[in-house]
């Protein structure tokens, strides 16, 4: 019901500024205050059955007992509150429940905060030059601890069936550990669903290292509903593609081209790097894959005296690293690179930066897990080129596809 405008205008006839209505002690925070409290009071005369001092009310078992005073934080500030009590101690106002200190939506500003990477100082900080609102970093803890059963649940979540891409990928971390801070990877998998949309599947703290990790990783996923790849992208860690394979035996393996070039170019100086850069990009860049070993076998040519390591790495991965050239070259980049989950581990590593370290595993995944909700409301559409990557894919694994 629209409210009255002789109402507001008799309202504000006294109030002219901004401040005056908007700022500490103006209109709208006193006008809160006391819709909020005469709701409390027309609560209680509900729940007690009769009006303040009406007759009806004597002998009735139960009455009116004054007040408590508590404050609810919000965008406006603090507010404080007078909430009315009964003798029986049995009403409990709905429209402030007890225990209840922060307006709906205020805990969603700390988690966005959070999510942005802001530590719970910089929260407090913010919150009291934003709002005007003390909230202490124990507060801030207990809500985005709150996030860790939603981790869980999410991380437990079934899946599709088929996923036609898969994306693995790595980022570094430090844990504290007792009196040392640790390095820990935390992995991350990607999927691109039928539709062609990015979801992510999962993060995984790394406890140990190898192969048995990566079959612990692989088969969660087999458990929770996924029966079947077509492509697993990953970034070469030795046992990675043996694991796949090991529980989805039909899928290919890709090794990431972006992370074959980078981790070539360690083995060489700055001055030359461009140029073979140039040069290992002939290589993935050919229109077939018999084309492709030639420009490796010329590549070693050139380069083999001065970096032999580089080519002998592109030949004992020659396998894994050449499937893409079954596809056109228009959806090769969609297969043969990581950079589906690459440009989210950016997003990632600019919010992780402002954190020397996490107290715990747990604190890790809980602002990855935020970050992730925020970085994947952008997508919406499919990623690019995905109707004629599907089409081959229809062609190439006919009696794998699902009928559309």
């Amino acid at each position: 019901m629209p409210i009255d405008n002789k109402l507001i205008d008799n309202l504000l006839k006294d109030y002219k500024t901004p401040e005056e209505i908007l700022g500490e002690g103006g209109l709208l925070k006193q006008l809160t205050k006391a819709v909020l409290e005469r709701a409390m009071q027309a609560e209680l005369t509900e729940h007690l059955g009769y009006e303040p001092h009406d007759a009806v009310g004597d002998n009735s078992g139960n009455s009116r007992n004054g007040k408590s005073r508590k404050t609810l934080k919000g965008d406006f500030g603090n507010l404080p509150l007078e909430v009315p009590r009964d003798r029986n101690s049995s009403f409990e106002p709905q429209i402030v429940p007890k225990g209840q200190t922060r307006f709906d939506g205020f805990d969603d500003k700390i988690l966005s905060l959070y999510a942005r990477g802001m530590t719970t100082r910089e929260i407090q900080a913010h919150l009291e030059e934003i709002y005007q609102v003390d909230v202490s970093p124990a507060l801030i803890s207990s809500v985005t601890d709150a996030v860790i059963e939603e981790v869980k649940t999410w991380q437990n979540r079934p899946l599709e069936a088929l996923y036609p891409i898969l994306y693995l990928d790595a980022l570094q971390v430090k844990v504290r550990d007792g009196a040392h801070i640790r390095n820990k990877a935390i992995y991350l998998a990607i999927g691109v669903n039928l539709s062609g949309i990015k979801e992510v599947l999962g993060l995984w703290v790394a406890q140990t290292e190898g192969a048995k990790f990566w079959l612990q990783i692989v088969t969660e996923l087999k458990n929770r509903g996924v029966a079947d790849i077509f492509i697993a992208c990953v970034d070469g860690l030795k046992g990675f593609p043996e694991a796949i394979e090991t529980v989805f035996p039909a899928a290919q393996v890709q090794l990431c081209i972006v992370h074959l070039v980078r981790h070539s170019l360690n083995y060489v100086g700055w001055k030359q790097r461009k140029e073979v850069a140039a040069d290992l990009q002939l290589i993935y860049r050919a229109a077939t894959r018999e084309e492709a070993g030639m420009k490796l076998d010329e590549f070693a040519a050139r380069w083999d005296a001065q970096f032999p390591t580089i080519s002998r790495s592109w030949r004992s991965n020659w396998e894994r690293i050449t499937p893409f050239f079954a596809y056109p070259a228009d959806i090769r980049r969609v297969i043969y690179t990581t950079n589906a989950i690459e440009s989210v581990n950016m997003s990632l590593r600019k919010i992780i930066k402002n954190r020397g370290s996490f107290p715990t595993d747990e604190a890790a995944l809980k602002l990855l897990y935020l970050a992730l909700q925020n970085i994947a409301r952008k997508w919406t559409m499919p990623i690019k080129e995905w109707k004629a990557a599907l089409n081959r894919f229809a062609i190439l694994f006919e009696d794998r596809m699902p009928a559309l």
